[in-house]
């Protein structure tokens, strides 16, 4: 009997358990989208890598350093000759939580979003290239990091 009692204790207790697992949440589901403060970052990233451009190849590759990713910090990157401008298409921004840099096999810390990009490389107050691509700015503690454009 007291086998019995005890088989139907455990029956109610399993029962109470999926009942709450399924329990619903209130709200609307809706997709990860890039919020207003994380736009901000990301333009303001793009516009202190440009205004430091406009002060010199040193203070631009200074900023580019203090903004590398921390835990990519160690990768030895031949920056280009010059400076560079880049002009983001913010309209595009997006998350990408898949992504992991080139040759590395973790995804890197923080909210990792993309955006498409015109980067255009100056020397001596000349344009001398541009290029479209996208472009990956990690956001980590409140501050927006990216990924130095290495020359190949």
């Amino acid at each position: 009997m007291a086998d019995v009692r005890l088989r139907g204790a455990m029956a109610a207790v399993c029962a109470l358990l999926l009942v709450a697992c399924g329990a619903t949440v209130a709200g609307t589901p809706r997709p990860l989208q890039v919020g207003d403060v994380e736009r901000e970052l990301v333009e303001g990233y793009f516009e202190d890598l440009n205004e430091a451009g406009t002060q010199g190849t040193t203070e631009q590759r200074d900023l580019l350093t203090d903004t590398q990713h921390p835990d990519f910090r160690d990768d030895d990157c031949r920056l280009p000759a010059g400076t560079i401008k880049v002009q983001p298409a913010m309209s595009t921004l997006r998350l990408d939580p898949e992504w992991t840099p080139p040759g590395a096999d973790e995804h890197p810390r923080g909210v990792v979003l993309v955006v498409a990009v015109t980067l255009t490389v100056v020397q001596d107050g000349s344009e001398v290239g541009n290029q479209i691509g996208s472009q990956h700015v990690v956001l980590l503690n409140g501050k927006a990091y990216g990924f130095a454009p290495c020359a190949t």
